[in-house]
């Protein structure tokens, strides 16, 4: 009876732990852009896929012109990890927080910025505001910027971002490195990569929904 009663607190252990356990999931297939939409501005007369590309296990984005690729599927509650290098000179382009509905060149999230010399910058874009959550910043803001030094490593060179939702909340580390905490409006949305500026690389592109 001991032996069986031990058993079975070993197995409802056992579930509870993996129910807990928190699951990957790949954005980026390293094939395709399956699960993804693609959008650029229509006047601008150039084709979403010459802008968003696939190669050697890579998302090539040209950069120009502007545009973004989003997750066909929001998101809630998530850690995102995204790496990302510059080919030639670090230009500009962001990782957009809960994409809200109705694609526009400039639409409704939380952009984690990846320009040059700015990674880890927090942009409130279509007329998102974020609250700052240092207390002797009260007030809205459209920009909180990184804090101390940044951790981007030289052009060409690999660099990872971290971004933790949670609620409101928007968290984010480059390097490994934690570097600015913001507070948006949304709860939900879309997960996009930019094109605005230079190209750029992305690759291991995952999410850990929580």
């Amino acid at each position: 009876m001991i032996r069986k009663s031990i058993f079975c607190f070993l197995a409802v252990s056992a579930m509870l732990l993996s129910g807990c356990k928190e699951k990957k999931t790949m954005l980026f297939n390293g094939k395709d852009l399956d699960g993804w939409v693609l959008y650029v501005a229509p006047e601008d007369g150039v084709a979403a896929t010459d802008v968003f590309k696939v190669s050697d296990g890579k998302i090539v984005v040209a950069g120009r012109p502007f545009g973004y690729m989003r997750t066909e599927k929001e998101y809630a509650d998530y850690k995102l990890h995204a790496e990302w290098r510059w080919i030639g000179a670090a230009t500009n382009s962001g990782i957009f927080q809960r994409v809200q509905e109705g694609d526009r060149i400039w639409p409704s999230v939380v952009e984690v910025q990846l320009q040059g010399g700015h990674a880890g910058d927090l942009l409130g874009m279509g007329g998102t505001a974020l609250a700052h959550v240092d207390p002797k910043a009260p007030g809205l803001f459209y920009k909180v910027r990184a804090s101390g030094e940044s951790p981007e490593k030289p052009e060409g060179e690999w660099n990872s971002a971290d971004v933790e939702v949670t609620g409101t909340n928007v968290k984010v580390w480059v390097n490994g490195k934690f570097v600015n905490e913001a507070e948006g409006l949304f709860t939900k949305g879309c997960i996009a990569l930019q094109s605005e500026g230079g190209p750029l690389e992305f690759r291991n592109v995952y999410i850990v929904e929580k």
